[in-house]
C-alpha cells in the first residue's frame, strides 16, 4: 500500500515516505563507506584476512544490490521525488522552487534513478539534508521504530 502524500506547509507533497528515504540513506552511506579493493583475489577466508574485504568495494557487492533494488522498487513519482530531494539537499534550489526542481528531475530521466543517484558522491548526506529542509529527521524515524 502506498503511503499517503505528506504535505509541508502546502508547498511540497512527497510521494515517498520519509521512512523509505531514511532506509535509502542508510544503504547509501554503507556504500559510501566502502574502500578501494586492496587484494582483488584474497587466498584465504575472511577471518584470516581480518574481514577487510567486507569494507572493500567489490563488484556484485550486496550493499550495491540492496541500494539499487530499493530505488528501482519505487514508482516513477517516488524516484523523481528522491532525485529532487537529493538536489534540494545539495543546495541546487530551495523549498520555494520545489515544483520547478521536481519538473526538471522528471524531464531529465535519461538514466535510471538508481544509476544516477548511486553515481552521486555523498548522496546519503544530500538526501538527509533534503529531508531536513522539509522538516523531517531520520532520527525521528529511528526513534519511532525502537
Amino acid at each position: 500500500m502506498a503511503p499517503d502524500p505528506i504535505p509541508y506547509d502546502n508547498l511540497v507533497t512527497l510521494s515517498i515516505s520519509p521512512e523509505t528515504v531514511c532506509y535509502i540513506i542508510v544503504k547509501a552511506r554503507a556504500r559510501d563507506a566502502k574502500d578501494a579493493v586492496t587484494d582483488p583475489d584474497p587466498g584465504s577466508d575472511g577471518p584470516d584476512d581480518g574481514m577487510l574485504e567486507v569494507l572493500e568495494d567489490h563488484p556484485g557487492d550486496p550493499v550495491d544490490e540492496e541500494l539499487a533494488g530499493a530505488i528501482a522498487a519505487l514508482n516513477e513519482d517516488q524516484q523523481i521525488d528522491l532525485v529532487t530531494l537529493a538536489w534540494l539537499g545539495r543546495g541546487d534550489e530551495d523549498i520555494s522552487t520545489w515544483n520547478a526542481l521536481r519538473a526538471e528531475a522528471a524531464a531529465s530521466r535519461d538514466v535510471s534513478a538508481a544509476r544516477y543517484l548511486m553515481g552521486m558522491p555523498l548522496v546519503g548526506d544530500y538526501l538527509e539534508e533534503g529531508l531536513t529542509r522539509l522538516g523531517y529527521s531520520c532520527a525521528d524515524v529511528e526513534f519511532g521504530r525502537l
